[in-house]
């Protein structure tokens, strides 16, 4: 097989929403209405997705906003999954920061998480796209490539410094699932009193027993549990505290490394 041939075939084992992403899908046919493109529809897409969610997106309700059919839309996008993945590759399409050669590596991974969050924050929807496979298109793969970066001076190998970024992604897509979950609560009418459970702490007290619950008791009777005391815990208390763990454990690792 010839070198394009052969390139040719590999290029064209990509999913399809991977090949339009990456600019090798095939063009639409051009219809007798005034012509839409991939871009306007996935803008589209994740507008109504921002504003409503996923269970409200649908190909009919895109199609009606430009007032074409349903089946135009998939002249150009060709399925629902197809559509999804190009509207996570739209809204990853971060400035990448510039790198700071005097920044250590636990800031890199502090900023990378929270540039990752930040993803999450302004497109709730984001995590309620399942995940079908790896990072294949281009700002996805950015993301990565920018998780790696955190790890280049660092004195492990590739399966060691792709195993973290996968951590530190898996901690910030946490994060963000629940402080999607929070804001929907409290939209919904939910006061923060009672989705710390400060609202029902009385009420616990009276019905957690030290039989029953050895080790919660004591820390329900703290006033931690129910978060009594506002001030040492927030939400942003408790993401760096957990990121921090991380790293601590990603620094024990490295220092056993050079006991090797």
């Amino acid at each position: 097989m010839k070198k394009k041939e052969s390139r040719d075939f590999e290029l064209n084992s990509l999913p399809p929403g991977v090949a339009i992403s990456w600019g090798l899908g095939k063009q639409p046919l051009r219809g007798p209405k005034r012509e839409l493109s991939i871009d306007q529809i996935v803008e589209a897409a994740i507008e109504i997705a921002d504003q409503s969610g996923l269970l409200a997106l649908s190909m009919n309700k895109i199609a009606a906003s430009f007032g074409f059919t349903t089946m135009s839309l998939y002249r150009y996008i060709p399925s629902k999954e197809d559509l999804l993945l190009l509207m996570q590759e739209k809204v990853s399409d971060i400035d990448y920061p510039e790198e700071e050669q005097l920044t250590d590596w636990r800031e890199k991974m502090h900023q990378y998480v929270r540039i990752i969050i930040n993803i999450y924050q302004a497109h709730p929807w984001f995590s309620d796209v399942p995940i079908s496979s790896i990072p294949l298109t281009p700002n996805q793969l950015k993301i990565v490539d920018m998780g790696l970066r955190t790890t280049r001076d660092l004195p492990i190998n590739d399966y060691e410094k792709i195993s973290i970024v996968l951590l530190l992604n898996g901690y910030a897509r946490w994060c963000g699932t629940l402080s999607k979950d929070i804001n929907k609560a409290i939209h919904e009418g939910k006061s923060l009193s009672a989705i710390s459970g400060f609202d029902y702490s009385l009420a616990l007290k009276k019905l957690v027993t030290r039989e029953c619950y050895p080790d919660l008791y004591p820390v329900l009777m703290s006033g931690v549990y129910t978060e009594e005391n506002e001030e040492d815990n927030t939400i942003e208390n408790d993401f760096d505290f957990g990121l921090e763990r991380i790293m601590d454990g990603i620094e024990y690792y490295l220092l056993s490394k050079e006991k090797e």
